[in-house]
């Protein structure tokens, strides 16, 4: 029997799921243990192991890969908890990550904070500038050297970097991605001083134009490559040794998985690869119930993810924001805030009530968990309202403190505010509804989108416990919790549904209508690529998909959109319908009649994915019909809980998951307590149990 199992690492727990593509589906729930977070990968397998009836070392040697989810990276660099870094850049260029090409002043915020203009921060900076150094070379726009690298004061600047105590060193030339020499050169120059310094190279991390962008990914790339790369050697020395015969594969932001070896070398393509988990495996579910339209959206710990599939198909992006930074980076479109369960609730200086972006992660952990923490969190205010079960998280195996988190509430927020407890518990709840609901906005309705076309998603330990509220703040009627065998762990189901995709890109900037021989020798360098790479991956696939695309934007514009180009030799009828397509795309995302055909188009960045198909497709199994909709036969009991601090708490319903039948019914307000979450049903809606064990909340 072979397995395939998902593992998703968060900042407060860390689940996987397991699947034998012949209908068992197992799930399981651990804590998170950083600073070394491969302690309790090992733990969540253990219990998956246990689960099965088997030792762990037996259930991996029977297992065809594990694909491995995490939010370490992208919580480091939300929070800014990342190690120094050290610079190197072209002479007279250094100050441009300082200037941020001015987009760094206002890349993503709300219209909101951009009208606050005293309250915007203006430190944005990504390393001080003492660890900023300059290089004497140059290149031209077609990479031929116009000053040659100077190799003395290269050296001078990797010393000066090495005596900071850096932890690696992010290396981003004008004009390398059109040749890259001086930029390899560094790197063997850096080498010969310290072999063991981690070092990323513009050219192969983005090599793409526009500087500002360039530099911010490379740097980026280099503040968690270094943790990466000895977090996943760790991590798969003990696997080894518990027996695991094959891969271990990383999830990326495009979609797809990539092996551990490979994936420090680029590390920032796995920044978003939580949600991309989670977005895959909507995908799949979507595909078993029908809904081609999903908002997926994923609370976990420390962060609130939010992704789009529209009419089947994940929405893509060729860049992200981080802080303000715009990050080249073949993704599947995600927006994150720093606002999951563990996010900390605080007062600002106006008396205004915040919550996040900083997170009390899994240690020392929100009040109630006892372990020292001491700031409330959406988790405390949770519990003081009922919503959570004072017996504690896991089936009881996490115990919580109530008494902690009413005092933690009452003097970081109620006295503060003038309020009771209680009142400031529901202003906590009602405050992290309406920012995760701001940020559902953004990622629907602006990017043109109806939000009552849609179904939400909702996963991640916190995410059931909020959805519906969210959902209601931009109109969606329709909320599916993925229950079943996955509950929480949703994120490591879609890890363990992806397959193999990897992607290779280059900036060859030219006017519309494309020579046709030119477009097909970057085509032809970037399969070549990409193939090399998936056959590094050491897994055998059902097929190799290949996907080509190019940026194109309209001349003297800055918006590019990614146009797919047909398989096969290119000719001048397939440029000018690639230009076609185009302009019908621009028109999609910014309106009719909006392009400027008469400016010209510009083809920039050229793309290839490569998807390794994988023989594995993991489906939930389904439920066990009941005999009607009557519920109480999983009723547990009832509690006081507060949803809405107009109404104030109400005796509510409380279920057991383990009891429930397809095609039962609750009646709002309820609570269906799961072993690994706890999900709320709100006044005015019904939730109703799926054929496979999912809730389906919907408004009245």
């Amino acid at each position: 029997m072979a397995y395939v199992i998902g593992v998703d690492v968060g900042g407060t727990f860390t689940d996987a799921v397991l699947d034998d593509n012949a209908g068992t589906v197992l799930a399981a729930k651990a804590p998170s243990t950083p600073p070394d977070y491969s302690r309790g990968v090992i733990d969540v397998l253990e219990v998956l192991a246990e689960q099965l009836g088997c030792p762990i070392d037996e259930m991996l040697a029977n297992t065809h890969h594990i694909a491995h989810g995490t939010t370490s990276s992208l919580n480091a660099l939300v929070m800014g908890n990342v190690p120094p870094v050290g610079f190197l850049t072209t002479k007279g260029h250094r100050d441009s990550i300082y200037i941020m090409n001015v987009e760094g002043r206002y890349l993503g915020s709300s219209p909101e904070q951009l009208q606050n203009v005293m309250g915007q921060s203006k430190s944005h900076g990504l390393v001080p500038k003492k660890h900023a150094l300059e290089v004497t070379e140059r290149l031209d726009r077609d990479g031929n050297v116009v000053v040659a690298l100077d190799e003395d004061s290269a050296r001078e600047s990797i010393r000066e970097l090495l005596a900071e105590k850096v932890s690696g060193i992010a290396v981003s030339l004008l004009w390398s991605f059109r040749n890259p020499a001086h930029e390899q050169r560094i790197r063997e120059l850096v080498h010969e001083i310290d072999p063991t310094m981690f070092v990323s190279l513009s050219s192969e991390v983005s090599p793409r134009i526009r500087e500002f962008a360039r530099n911010a990914t490379t740097i980026m790339s280099t503040q968690i490559g270094p943790g990466l790369r000895d977090y996943l050697g760790e991590l798969e020395s003990k696997l080894r040794k518990l027996e695991l015969a094959g891969p271990l594969l990383v999830m990326q932001s495009n979609g797809g998985a990539v092996a551990a070896a490979e994936a420090p070398k680029n590390a920032i393509s796995t920044v978003g690869s939580v949600l991309t988990g989670g977005v895959v495996g909507a995908v799949s579910l979507g595909k078993q119930l029908g809904h081609r339209n999903i908002i997926a959206t994923d609370v976990g710990g420390t962060t609130f993810l939010v992704g789009l599939v529209v009419d089947g198909e994940p929405v893509r992006s060729s860049s992200t924001i981080i802080n303000h930074h715009p990050i080249n980076v073949p993704t599947l479109e995600v927006h994150a805030i720093g606002s999951g369960g563990g996010a900390i609730a605080w007062i600002d200086p106006g008396g205004n009530l915040q919550i996040g972006p900083h997170s009390a992660q899994a240690v020392p952990g929100p009040a109630c968990y006892g372990q020292g923490g001491t700031e409330p969190t959406n988790a405390d205010a949770n519990l003081v309202l009922g919503i959570l079960p004072e017996r504690g998280l896991l089936g009881g195996r996490k115990p919580l403190d109530k008494n902690l988190a009413r005092e933690a509430i009452r003097t970081r927020i109620a006295e503060p505010l003038g309020l009771s407890i209680e009142d400031a518990a529901a202003a906590i709840y009602a405050v992290q509804n309406a920012q995760t609901g701001d940020l559902l906005r953004k990622t629907v309705v602006e990017a043109g989108h109806d939000p009552r076309n849609f179904v939400l998603y909702a996963f991640g330990g916190s995410g059931p416990a909020h959805c519906a509220a969210y959902a209601a703040e931009v109109g969606v009627r329709e909320v599916i919790v993925p229950l079943g065998q996955v509950a929480s762990a949703f994120s490591a189901y879609g890890l363990a549904s992806s397959n193999i995709v990897l992607a290779a890109e280059l900036s060859d900037p030219a006017a519309m209508p494309l020579d046709p021989a030119r477009a097909e020798r970057n085509f032809s360098q970037l399969e070549t690529q990409v193939l090399e790479q998936i056959n590094r991956q050491g897994l055998t696939f059902t097929s190799v998909e290949i996907e080509r695309e190019i940026d194109m934007r309209y001349t003297m514009q800055l918006a590019e959109v990614a146009t797919p180009i047909p398989a096969g030799d290119l000719d001048a009828v397939g440029i000018a319908q690639a230009s076609d397509l185009f302009e019908q795309r621009y028109a999609e995302l910014y309106g009719e009649d909006s392009g400027f055909r008469e400016a010209g188009i510009q083809a920039i960045t050229y793309r290839v994915r490569a998807t390794g198909i994988l023989p594995f497709s993991p489906t939930l199994p389904e439920l066990k019909s009941a005999d009607s909709a009557d519920a109480s036969a999983a009723r547990i009991g009832t509690r006081k809980v507060c949803l809405n601090g107009r109404i104030g708490y109400v005796d509510t319903d409380v279920y057991d998951y383990s009891k429930l039948l397809a095609g039962h019914v609750l009646s709002g307000p309820a609570i269906v307590e799961v072993p690994t979450t706890t999900v709320v049903v709100p006044h005015g809606t019904t939730g109703t149990v799926d054929r496979l064990g999912n809730l389906n909340i919907v408004a009245h």
